[in-house]
């Protein structure tokens, strides 16, 4: 037998799976365990309350929501003043219209009313002009009773050519009715006798006073001759009434409604001018 001791080989002690398992189960049950009551803590008591939602998007959906929300009130705010501006402006202009409308009715009736207080003072004058004269006229008949059948007969020999014609015109409606606007036959106004007793000499005279006043050329009342046109008014363009001269101081007219067609004496209304047209 060898003299050689025998020695068993020597080996480390290897670690038991067992304890290693055992460990590693111990780490994760205490992990487990852990992380259970780290969650537990954490959960709230009630089990019916919900965890709060939180999300990264929500605050921008709520920002956009915001934002959204300013601009549908801008743009009602927008729109409720355009309504009341434009309101503002058709309520101007209507009353812009009433006030414009009122004003020219106004202005109408003003017209109407100087035009009526013209003719009734032109009215006036004549019929106090007529009374005068009839006045006149009784006093001269009871002072000179022989005057009486030669007055409003008083005139001149006829002249020849136009005038002559003009003179026999106006002497045969002596006695016809007076009317604004009358052209005869046996009605008159001051120029529609005047026009008709021209046109009988073959001349053209225009329809209203104012235009036979300055229809020829003007001459002086010194030098007045059988068949001119006497004219009353401030102006020739202005006149408001015409008669004919038919000499020796005297004419003939259409004066108002009170006299008619009648032959005066130039002291019964003295005329502002007179104009030849003959």
């Amino acid at each position: 037998m060898s003299p050689i001791r025998y020695r068993g080989r020597h080996r480390k002690p290897r670690p038991s799976r067992i304890s290693g398992l055992r460990l590693i189960r111990g780490g994760v049950l205490t992990g487990v365990v852990g992380t259970v009551a780290v969650t537990g803590a954490a959960t709230p008591a009630s089990a019916n309350e919900r965890p709060a939602e939180s999300s990264g998007e929500l605050p921008v959906v709520r920002s956009s929501l915001a934002g959204s929300s300013t601009l549908a009130a801008q743009a009602t705010e927008d729109l409720a003043t355009h309504t009341a501006q434009r309101r503002a402006v058709d309520s101007a202009q209507e009353r812009a219209i009433v006030a414009a409308q009122r004003a020219a009715a106004e202005q109408r009736e003003e017209a109407e009313e100087r035009a009526a207080a013209e003719a009734a003072a032109r009215e006036a004058a004549e019929r106090a002009r007529a009374e005068e004269a009839a006045a006149a006229a009784e006093e001269a008949a009871s002072a000179e009773p022989a005057a009486e059948a030669e007055v409003g007969t008083l005139s001149a020999p006829a002249p020849s050519g136009g005038a002559g014609a003009v003179l026999d015109f106006v002497r045969a409606q002596i006695g016809d009715s007076y009317v604004m606007g009358g052209t005869g036959p046996d009605s008159w106004d001051c120029s529609g006798l005047m026009q008709a007793a021209f046109q009988n000499a073959g001349v053209s005279l225009p329809r209203v006073s104012g235009a036979q006043a300055t229809a020829g050329t003007p001459v002086s009342l010194d030098a007045l001759q059988p068949g001119d046109i006497l004219w009353w008014g401030s102006s020739a363009g202005s006149a408001y009434h015409v008669a004919v001269y038919t000499g020796n101081g005297t004419f003939i007219g259409a004066q108002n409604p009170s006299t008619g067609v009648v032959e005066r004496d130039l002291g019964y209304d003295s005329p502002a001018g007179a104009v030849r047209v003959l």
